[in-house]
């Protein structure tokens, strides 16, 4: 079992935060996810015809993001949360990235809600997780850069567990070490919002369609929620 935490200083400093913390167990990667690619497909075609696009940064939901990373010193701009990253690649390039299944079903329900997502292979994940702000000792291998370490800024929020960082400024960039691959079993995958009173609903909606994404590929899925008045997920 792994324990997700959001600590004290991080709620008191967003006290808005609802994260809900997706989980399949005995998930099967490989082979096709016909739910998911009829999702992805769908957002591609909405967007070829002019019915909908992505949240930009003038939309609140990726305002707030913006807010946040530079209360704790990063630019989003040149930093872009994941969300906003994602969406402006969409917007420019008409299609996502396809990755795998799994990485697809998340990064479809993201962009489609104007939500950061990301995800955690858990059995590479050591101990429990927090989310917390960074001492500036940590260390962070980057996603797709194995021989690289970088050491987060000092009060910088992120993801991590005993042997290191998960994420970098919140929700930028994953590490490499628990990337989700078409071999991973065991995972935990994250929404989030910093809007709770106006798009905690819109929350609940993304967490549950990625769990129906997930549901046909997994021995089990289950739904957990961290707020600062519920800091501890017991996945």
């Amino acid at each position: 079992m792994t324990v997700f935490h959001l600590t004290p200083a991080v709620a008191d400093a967003f006290p808005d935060t609802l994260i809900a913390v997706v989980t399949a167990t005995a998930l099967r990667g490989h082979g096709p996810w016909p739910d998911t690619a009829a999702a992805v497909d769908d957002l591609e075609q909405r967007l070829a015809v002019g019915t909908w696009r992505p949240a930009d940064e003038t939309d609140p939901r990726i305002e707030a993001w913006h807010a946040a990373y530079r209360s704790f010193g990063t630019n989003p701009r040149r930093v872009r949360p994941s969300v906003d990253a994602l969406g402006r690649r969409l917007a420019k390039k008409g299609a996502l990235p396809r990755i795998n299944p799994a990485v697809d079903s998340y990064n479809a329900v993201s962009v489609r809600h104007g939500l950061p997502a990301g995800a955690f292979d858990l059995g590479h994940v050591t101990g429990d997780v927090e989310i917390r702000h960074a001492e500036g000792s940590e260390e962070f291998t980057p996603l797709g850069e194995p021989g690289t370490i970088e050491r987060p800024e000092p009060g910088e929020i992120i993801y991590a567990d005993a042997s290191g960082v998960l994420t970098r400024h919140w929700n930028h960039r994953d590490a490499h070490r628990t990337r989700v691959t078409e071999d991973s079993t065991h995972v935990a995958f994250v929404l989030e919002t910093l809007r709770a009173a106006h798009d905690g609903h819109l929350l609940k909606i993304a967490a549950e369609e990625l769990q129906g994404l997930l549901v046909p590929r997994a021995e089990r899925t289950a739904v957990h929620y961290l707020s600062p008045a519920h800091p501890r997920a017991d996945t």
